[in-house]
């Protein structure tokens, strides 16, 4: 079985390298048609970006997102990463800390507190993995890396995928039911790719989780990652269900109805997809391997640079919305059509 630093270092490689987005669906954010405003009556810099998420001020509706953890360089990309977060007052998330708890010698690796003192810290582990340990070892990961909120993440399209993944998925909800209970932090159930349906929205909100991490289909395609390090029938597996999932922007109206908080993760690239984001309900937009790619290329300047952008884009989509804030822009007159309309209708 391969060492789980390698596996670490196996995601990081391949995703900043390797073309892993979804082949033929979308996040279908590009099915929300906003409603110029030719007389916005106020000024360019009074557009307000900031809001808060988990009781935590943050100067934009952004969240550098889950990715990494356990190696080198995934310490080099998180410590990076989460300085510009605190110093662009932005959330950040930590990659699964499963590495962490396996290899008590890579905890280093996560530390991130040092970089980011106040900014919003999200910790990350495996529902699965949770459901075999004790709310006192999960409250310890938590503490150990100073998060604010833990992230409980459901992947079994990529574990099914995955050499060394798990196949037994039994046990999810009564696992989220308990750390909500119990867990000193807020849970904040996350997927990994695939996107969030109604139907596992609303399980979710039955159990008391009321934050959710759409992560859908769009984006990364994770189970292509795991394609691209399985072979023989796994590989086979993988070509077959690389498309597999729930499409960001639907995934993000099923989890505003049921009544979460949500994170839009998956496919996120520009300023206006995080403005169709939010003006679908989201609070918060998450980015990951665009900005870890250009970090890659050219370094923390380059990862600035394109958040100045973004930060642009989504600045001038609110003036010619006539949206002073964000939450002028989630009420903003919208137009939903296409693909989307059709998965909104099945479940409404």
């Amino acid at each position: 079985m391969t060492d789980i630093r390698q596996r670490k270092a196996d995601h990081l490689a391949i995703c900043a390298n390797e073309e892993v987005g979804f082949r033929g669906r979308t996040t279908l954010l590009e099915c929300v048609q906003l409603v110029h405003e030719s007389l916005p009556d106020f000024a360019m810099d009074e557009v307000d970006l900031s809001g808060t998420f988990l009781g935590k001020p943050l100067r934009a509706p952004l969240l550098i997102a889950a990715m990494t953890g356990g190696t080198q360089e995934a310490a080099e990309v998180n410590h990076t990463l989460a300085k510009i977060a605190e110093k662009r007052g932005y959330a950040f998330g930590l990659g699964s800390q499963r590495a962490m708890q396996r290899r008590p010698d890579t905890a280093w690796t996560y530390e991130v507190r040092k970089h980011a003192p106040s900014a919003l810290v999200l910790g990350n582990v495996g529902v699965i993995q949770a459901r075999d340990q004790t709310t006192e070892t999960l409250d310890k990961l938590v503490r150990d890396i100073g998060a604010d909120a833990l992230c409980v993440h459901m992947n079994p399209a990529m574990e099914v995928v995955q050499p060394e993944g798990d196949r037994d998925f039994r046990g999810g909800v009564e696992t989220f039911a308990r750390l909500v209970k119990e867990l000193h932090v807020p849970v904040v159930a996350k997927e990994t790719g695939n996107g969030i349906g109604f139907r596992t929205a609303r399980r979710l909100r039955d159990v008391g989780v009321t934050h959710v991490d759409v992560s859908g289909a769009g984006g990364t395609s994770w189970v292509g990652v795991e394609t691209l390090r399985a072979t023989g029938d796994a590989r086979d597996l993988g070509e077959r269900f690389w498309d597999w999932g729930v499409p960001t922007a639907a995934s993000v109206v099923y989890a505003r109805r049921a009544g979460h908080e949500v994170i839009a993760t998956g496919g996120i690239r520009t300023g206006v997809d995080v403005a169709h984001a939010i003006a679908l309900g989201a609070k918060l937009a998450g980015i990951a391997r665009p900005l870890l790619q250009a970090l890659r290329e050219g370094g923390e300047h380059a990862a600035e640079t394109y958040l100045d952008r973004v930060e642009r884009e989504l600045s001038t989509v609110m003036l010619l919305t006539g949206s002073r804030t964000l939450r002028d822009l989630e009420k903003a007159p919208k137009l939903v059509r296409g693909e989307l309309k059709d998965w909104l209708e099945l479940a409404s």
